[in-house]
C-alpha cells in the first residue's frame, strides 16, 4: 500500500485533513470493512495527489485551460478508479457487493468512456473555471457554510452569496452546452429546447409527454437535473453525476460530518466559524477543562459508592450523557503536515500500531429504560478486564481495534456479536484519556465527556441472532490513547472477544 505524499506547501498541508475525511468517507461506502477502507482510501489519496499535481504543472497553450475537476471530487474519482483496480486484480471481494456489479456494468463504462458521453454533471463541472468549481462543490456537495466557503477561497463574504448565483447559473449554461453536445436519437433531440424553457422556472409545469419522456431517458433526466437550479435537486445531481456509484450515500454523509464539525446544536458553534480564533482556543481550552473536572468527579462519585456496604446495581452508579457532541479535528498520519506527534507515553510521529481492546462482564443484551449506563471496571489494548460474573455467560462479545493512528488522531473500529437477535441497538463506552470522537460511519453518535454512543443507522438496526454488528469512527487524542471502557450493548455490559 503506498504512503501518504509529502504536501507541497503550507495552503495543502491545512486541507489535507479534509481532503482526506472526503476520500475516507467514500472509500468506506466502497469497501466491505474499515481496514480495507483505509487501504482504498491511501490508494486513492496518493494516486489523486500526483494526478492533480500532473495537471497543474502541465504546460498549455495560452488562452486556453485545460479541463479539471476541483480537489475533493478529483480524488473521489480516484477512488473509484481505485475500486476499479482492485476488482481488475481480483480483489473484488474487498468491496462492496452492489459497488461490483456497477463496476461490471455500462453505468460505469459512462463515466471513463467516450468524453461526450460522460454525465451531465460531470462535464458541465469540469468546464468550469477551477475557483468557481470549487464554490459549487464546496457549498453544494460538501454542505459547508457559504461564508467558511468565501473565506477559503478567497471570497468576499458580503458578495459570496451573488457570486454562488452567478457560478450556478454558469453551471446550468455548461450542463446545457454538454447537453446539446451528447450524441442523442430524434426523439431526445426534439426535446431540448422544451426541457431549457421548463427547467428555467421555478413555476413552469412539465408537459405530460416531456414528463414520460424523462422517466424512460438517463440522459436527459440527468440533465434536466443539473439545468433545474431551484427544488434542491443540485447537490444529488453533482454527487451522482461526477462521483457515481454512492453518490447520494456520500451526500448523505458529508452533510453530516459537516454538522458534527460545525457543532450543531452546541452553543457558541456561530461564533466560532466567524469569530477571533485566539478567543476560540481559550474557550476551548476552558470546555475541556470543565468536561475534565466533571469527569474526575463523576469517577470519585462513582467509586465511593461501589465502595459502600448495601447493594446496588452497575447501572445505577453511572451518569446520563446527553446529547451533546464534541467537535475533534482528525489528522491524516503526515509526517510533513504535522512537525509534532504523539504515543501512549511519548510524543512520535510514527503511527501506532493496530491494536485490539477487550472489555469487561457480561450480562443481557435487552433494553434498558435507563440509557447507555457506565459499569465499573476496566480494559486496555493489550489486557483483558475483569471476569464474567460466575455461573453468566455474556450475551455479547465486543472487538475494538484501533486500525490506524497520526499524531492527534485515530480511527478505530467496534465489532459486537450478540446471542440475542435486536431490531435496534446502542452502543455505549467511556473513554480514559480524554478522546473525542469527530465522525462515525455506519451508526450516530453523540458524546458527553468522556461518555460515548452509537446507535444504530436506519439500515442496520436489525441483528440476527448470533450476529454481528459493526462501525466506525474518527477520533482525536492528546497524550495518551488507551483503548475504551465499559462498554455495553443497550445497556448491558459486553465481554471481549
Amino acid at each position: 500500500m503506498p504512503d501518504l505524499p509529502t504536501p507541497q506547501d503550507a495552503t495543502e498541508a491545512a486541507l489535507f485533513t479534509e481532503y482526506w475525511d472526503a476520500v475516507l468517507s467514500y472509500a468506506d461506502l466502497c469497501t466491505s470493512g474499515a481496514q480495507t477502507a483505509n487501504q482504498l482510501a491511501t490508494e486513492a489519496f496518493a494516486a489523486g495527489l500526483r494526478e492533480a499535481r500532473a495537471e497543474g504543472s502541465s504546460p498549455v497553450r495560452a488562452g486556453r485551460r485545460a479541463p479539471r475537476l476541483p480537489m475533493i471530487p478529483l480524488l473521489l474519482t480516484a477512488v473509484r478508479t481505485a475500486a476499479a483496480g482492485w476488482e481488475a486484480d481480483g480483489l473484488g471481494h474487498r468491496l462492496d457487493p452492489d459497488l461490483r456489479l456497477w463496476l461490471n456494468s455500462d453505468k460505469a463504462a459512462r463515466y471513463t468512456g467516450p468524453p461526450l458521453q460522460r454525465p451531465v454533471a460531470l462535464r458541465g463541472l469540469r468546464d468550469l473555471q477551477e475557483a468557481d468549481a470549487s464554490l459549487l462543490w464546496l457549498v453544494e456537495v460538501e454542505a459547508l457554510p457559504l461564508p467558511v466557503v468565501a473565506r477559503r477561497l478567497g471570497l468576499d463574504p458580503e458578495v459570496a452569496g451573488q457570486e454562488l448565483e452567478q457560478v450556478r447559473a454558469l453551471f446550468r449554461d455548461r450542463s446545457h452546452r454538454a447537453h446539446l453536445d451528447t450524441p442523442m436519437d430524434a426523439q431526445c433531440r426534439s426535446y431540448v429546447r422544451l426541457l431549457d424553457a421548463v427547467t428555467r422556472s421555478s413555476g413552469a409545469d412539465t408537459p405530460d409527454d416531456l414528463s414520460r419522456h424523462l422517466a424512460t431517458c438517463v440522459q436527459c433526466a440527468e440533465a434536466a437535473a443539473c439545468l433545474r437550479l431551484h427544488g434542491g435537486g443540485l447537490p444529488a445531481a453533482l454527487a451522482g453525476g461526477v462521483i457515481g456509484w454512492g453518490g447520494l450515500a456520500y451526500l448523505e454523509r458529508r452533510r453530516r460530518a459537516a454538522e458534527v464539525r460545525l457543532g450543531v446544536g452546541r452553543p457558541g458553534a456561530a461564533e466560532r466559524e466567524t469569530g477571533d480564533p485566539k478567543e476560540d482556543t481559550g474557550r476551548g481550552r476552558l470546555l475541556r477543562g470543565g468536561l475534565l473536572a466533571a469527569a474526575v468527579l463523576l469517577s470519585m462519585l462513582a467509586l465511593g459508592v461501589s465502595m459502600m456496604p448495601f447493594g446496588g446495581s452497575d447501572e445505577d452508579r453511572t451518569a446520563r450523557p446527553d446529547d451533546r457532541q464534541p467537535v475533534a479535528d482528525p489528522r491524516v498520519p503526515l509526517p510533513s503536515a504535522d512537525p509534532s506527534g504523539a504515543a501512549p507515553t511519548a510524543r512520535s510521529t510514527a503511527p501506532a500500531a493496530s491494536s485490539t481492546a477487550v472489555g469487561t462482564v457480561a450480562g443481557s443484551a435487552g433494553h434498558d429504560p435507563d440509557p447507555d449506563p457506565e459499569p465499573q471496571g476496566t480494559s486496555s489494548a493489550t489486557a483483558r478486564g475483569s471476569a464474567t460474573a460466575p455461573g453468566r455467560e455474556a450475551a455479547c462479545r465486543f472487538e475494538y481495534e484501533q486500525v490506524n493512528e497520526w499524531p492527534d488522531g485515530f480511527q478505530a473500529t467496534v465489532t459486537i456479536t450478540t446471542v440475542e437477535a435486536l431490531t435496534d441497538w446502542r452502543v455505549s463506552w467511556s473513554f480514559q484519556d480524554g478522546q473525542q470522537v469527530s465522525q462515525m460511519w455506519d451508526a450516530r453518535v453523540s458524546q458527553h465527556g468522556t461518555r460515548v454512543t452509537a446507535t444504530a443507522a436506519d439500515y442496520n438496526k436489525s441483528v440476527a441472532a448470533d450476529g454481528s454488528l459493526s462501525f466506525g469512527f474518527l477520533a482525536s487524542w492528546d497524550g495518551t490513547n488507551s483503548a475504551p471502557r465499559a462498554l455495553t450493548l443497550n445497556g448491558s455490559p459486553c465481554a471481549a472477544r
